[in-house]
């Protein structure tokens, strides 16, 4: 009785290249789902939701009970400092981009925008999603895995 109990093989070598911010929100106009950063009671919180790009801002829903629903009410308007990451990375391969946006999120407030975000919008949760917040980039960051050895 045989049987092969070979170690699995190492991903090709990659190097990481640097993406502009224009193809790095291009990129992440490309994907629905991302992961949302921010501070809860003073330690790093992160959540998974989905997102829309529209204008170079990336567009959230969330529903009441939300911890960034909290955490923006205590700061009466200004916006909470958020960092949202997403990507597309091969699970084999280790090839792919990702992306992340610094900047403010903020609640969107005007009927006729709110209107089209919930057109527009799906959340992937189930249940009301009663709450909009638009993250305007002040810093967006990207990088592509290539294939080859870093240096080339």
């Amino acid at each position: 009785m045989s049987s092969d109990h070979s170690a699995p093989t190492a991903p090709a070598p990659r190097r990481p290249v640097e993406i502009d911010g224009d193809e790095a929100l291009r990129l992440l106009s490309k994907v629905s789902l991302g992961r949302l950063v921010f501070t809860r009671h003073a330690l790093p919180t992160i959540r998974p939701v989905n997102h829309v790009v529209h204008n170079g801002d990336i567009v959230i829903r969330t529903h009441e009970g939300a911890a960034l629903t909290s955490r923006a009410r205590e700061t009466n308007g200004r916006g909470v400092v958020v960092a949202y990451e997403a990507d597309a990375i091969d699970p084999v391969t280790h090839l792919g981009w990702s992306v992340v946006v610094t900047g403010y999120a903020r609640p969107v407030t005007d009927p006729g925008e709110l209107a089209y975000y919930r057109s527009v919008l799906r959340p992937w949760l189930d249940g009301p999603m009663d709450h909009t917040y638009r993250i305007h980039p002040d810093l967006v960051t990207g990088v592509r895995l290539t294939a080859g050895p870093a240096g080339d």
